[in-house]
């Protein structure tokens, strides 16, 4: 692996972030981050609505963060993308992957053929008539990938591979824990629009499920309640309540109920999967994305979820080598790199 680079690329809806990372004498360094505002629209949900306008932003990237090669990994997360647990019948590798469109016919909801598939294997489960693989089912809608894939192509760059952004945030923010002797943990990394939920044990995924609503889902509330630009209710939305005028209670209670419904539909997963898993609580909740850091989510999920809540910190995850950038500005956009850091981390 010495010497190997890959660049991890994140389509957002209100930036587009890269980062990459190259394997030294098997530690993984940092070398260049970068990411750039997007205008509003041109990313719905996910998906890329303006194939030019997000080609015009990753060109941007390129030549302010100095990148040194054109193959990127991508990663994709919206409302057209399924991740099942299901059990399929044992087979070498090879044979399931040719069998793979037939096996998920019946177990995803979209047409198969209109579908990018995978299936990512957990354990093997045998009783005393069968031989089956248990693992998770991953089916995207083929369009909304070759939307992303097409942007960055008009960008001058190329896909080498595609990955799923939930594990390429286990990756990073997970715990680092092989055996999976604490339990559970749930990885959530919220974006403006997006937020991706992963459980998992050991690095084992067990559970994705990608919720279309995100940080600016909360801003949004801010402004239509109260009238305000996007920036200053961006800026309360993240103002330490503690810290907050007094006149601005009226902000802080709608802060506080956007905060409260977000933290419902997040709640609402978790619960599904303890339920799912037979009543197992999770060991802890680990946060990443922008849209984490509103003040006071991070102390209502710990009390809506009932388990320590953390910050993920992917940094800790490689050696931060000469990217540029200051001290301050590392700690600034570290929040924000999980999903980059964890698409290039998966290449090298």
């Amino acid at each position: 692996m010495a010497g190997r680079t890959a660049i991890g690329l994140d389509i957002g809806t209100s930036s587009v972030r890269a980062a990459q990372v190259s394997v030294s004498k098997g530690t993984p360094v940092l070398e260049r981050f970068g990411q750039v505002a997007l205008p509003p629209g041109v990313v719905r949900d996910g998906e890329v609505a303006d194939a030019d306008a997000v080609a015009a932003a990753i060109k941007t990237l390129w030549h302010q963060a100095k990148f040194t090669k054109k193959e990127v990994v991508l990663g994709v997360s919206n409302q057209k993308v399924v991740v099942r647990l299901v059990d399929l019948p044992w087979m070498p590798a090879d044979d399931l992957k040719a069998s793979l469109r037939y096996q998920a016919a019946d177990l995803v909801p979209m047409p198969v053929e209109e579908a990018v598939l995978d299936f990512v294997p957990l354990e093997e489960v045998v009783t005393d008539s069968s031989r089956q693989l248990r693992g998770l089912l991953v089916a995207a809608a083929q369009d909304a990938v070759l939307d992303a894939i097409r942007a960055v192509q008009k960008a001058g760059l190329k896909v080498s591979t595609v990955d799923l952004t939930p594990f390429a945030v286990l990756r990073v923010a997970g715990s680092r824990d092989p055996l999976g002797l604490s339990g559970p943990e749930a990885v959530v990394d919220i974006g403006a629009k997006v937020t991706n939920i992963i459980v998992h044990e050991g690095g084992v995924p067990k559970f994705v499920r990608i919720l279309l609503l995100g940080g600016d889902d909360v801003t949004g509330a801010v402004v239509e309640r109260l009238g305000i630009a996007p920036s200053d209710a961006e800026q309360l939305k993240r103002m330490p309540a503690a810290q907050a005028d007094p006149a601005q209670a009226d902000a802080r209670r709608v802060i506080d109920a956007a905060l409260n419904d977000f933290v419902d539909e997040i709640r609402g997963s978790v619960d599904y999967f303890v339920a799912m898993s037979g009543g197992r609580p999770l060991s802890r909740l680990v946060l990443s994305g922008g849209g984490s850091l509103a003040d006071g989510l991070a102390q209502k999920l710990a009390t809506a979820a009932r388990t320590p809540v953390e910050y993920g910190r992917p940094f800790a995850q490689v050696q931060v080598g000469k990217t540029g950038l200051t001290p301050e500005q590392l700690q600034f956009v570290e929040p924000l790199s999980a999903v980059p850091v964890g698409l290039a981390m998966g290449a090298v």
